[in-house]
């Protein structure tokens, strides 16, 4: 038995923030009715890297049943409102104020079904000046900061993957959960409200307490932490990169002594605390990359593991691919079995199949008498 076998989510979702958040629901053992237009999710036209599939809708909706809806069909609306009356979970990432105008949103179910949990998911929530602006994933980016925060010291630049969106996904997911354990207490349901924006905000929070409170608003570095150091990349003699990281005095002694093989660095006055080595980071980073620059980057991981210093290479998609590290479910996607890089804290060697586009429309409609 998994931990959410007899949950019902309905979810009128679309490309990846709600998509994220009812996936997890699935792999814990829910049910979950994903409503798509007669044209599907667009997410699953992103690609078709995947056995002919969308790279996205493959990671994003394994396990779940995909039924046509038209949001102004009001018999599909009908059908809608008999699937709500025994569900626990309904998530909606539509363009704002569109379940609203369909009679459906979240304040007017809530009334019908007090023991439904309603999810609403959107760029910049459900009050402010923002309220009814449509968001995506790079846009979230660049308004919040983090944009602006990431990159090089030449140009901001995107994160690499649609981390606004997980965050938000990762957000809704963890909300849903507490209310629904909030309602074998009550036995009330829930209104949540979760988007990009308050999600990556809260993610913002260290930067943003530095500039309100310290006057500090911290550079661009590219791979290098702007508070601390040494802690990022490094070449290597090899034309490799490796990233380390220093935490405390004791750490940086002991790299120097062990890693680079000289203590005079860490008896150098200029570098002796974090903030004087942040201070004086281009000859901190001379005296390292001196040292680095004789060496290939496996004999720098092997001073650095003996010196029980933390470290990471700087990986490339073909590295992550075969990383020994990585652990790996399957799900049946297309005309195949696909292996995913298995969600943390899970342990199934299988997950649910991605549904084709209104795979499971007949026999829901069957089921709720549409």
């Amino acid at each position: 038995m998994r931990d959410l076998d007899g949950v019902l989510v309905v979810s009128l979702e679309q490309a990846v923030a709600a998509p994220y958040a009812t996936c997890r629901m699935a792999d814990a053992g829910a049910r979950v009715i994903k409503l798509e237009r007669r044209e599907g999710d667009f997410a699953r036209g992103y690609d078709a890297y995947v056995n002919g599939t969308s790279a996205y809708f493959v990671w994003l909706n394994h396990g779940k049943e995909s039924v046509f809806f038209d949001l102004k069909d009001p018999a599909d609306v009908e059908m809608l409102h008999r699937m709500l009356a025994g569900a626990d979970v309904f998530v909606q990432n539509l363009a704002p104020g569109a379940t609203e105008r369909a009679g459906i949103g979240s304040a007017t179910l809530r009334r019908r079904y007090p023991r439904l949990i309603t999810c609403d998911i959107s760029g910049y929530g459900a009050s402010g000046p923002y309220r009814d602006m449509k968001a995506y994933d790079l846009l979230v980016q660049a308004e919040s900061g983090l944009a602006y925060l990431s990159g090089t010291p030449e140009a901001p630049g995107r994160v690499g993957v649609s981390v606004c969106d997980i965050a938000c996904g990762m957000s809704a997911y963890q909300e849903v959960l507490r209310a629904l354990y909030a309602r074998t207490r009550s036995g009330a349901g829930r209104a949540v409200e979760v988007s990009l924006y308050g999600s990556i905000a809260d993610w913002m929070n260290v930067p943003y307490l530095q500039y309100r409170y310290g006057g500090h608003a911290p550079a661009r570095l590219g791979l290098q932490h702007p508070t601390i150091a040494p802690y990022g990349a490094y070449p290597c003699g090899d034309g490799r990169t490796i990233l380390l990281a220093i935490q405390n005095e004791r750490e940086w002694r002991r790299f120097c002594e062990t890693v680079l093989g000289d203590a005079a660095p860490a008896d150098d006055p200029r570098f002796a605390s974090n903030r004087l080595r942040v201070e004086h980071r281009a000859a901190l980073d001379a005296a390292i990359g001196a040292t680095f620059a004789e060496l290939s980057r496996d004999d720098v991981a092997q001073r650095l593991r003996n010196a029980e210093i933390a470290f990471g290479r700087l990986s490339n998609v073909e590295d992550l691919a075969v990383h020994p590290q990585n652990r790996f479910v399957e799900v049946e996607a297309g005309d195949g079995t696909v292996e995913l890089l298995a969600p943390p804290g899970m342990n199934p060697s299988h997950l649910g199949r991605v549904p084709e586009l209104g795979e499971h429309d007949a026999a829901v409609r069957a089921e709720f008498g549409a």
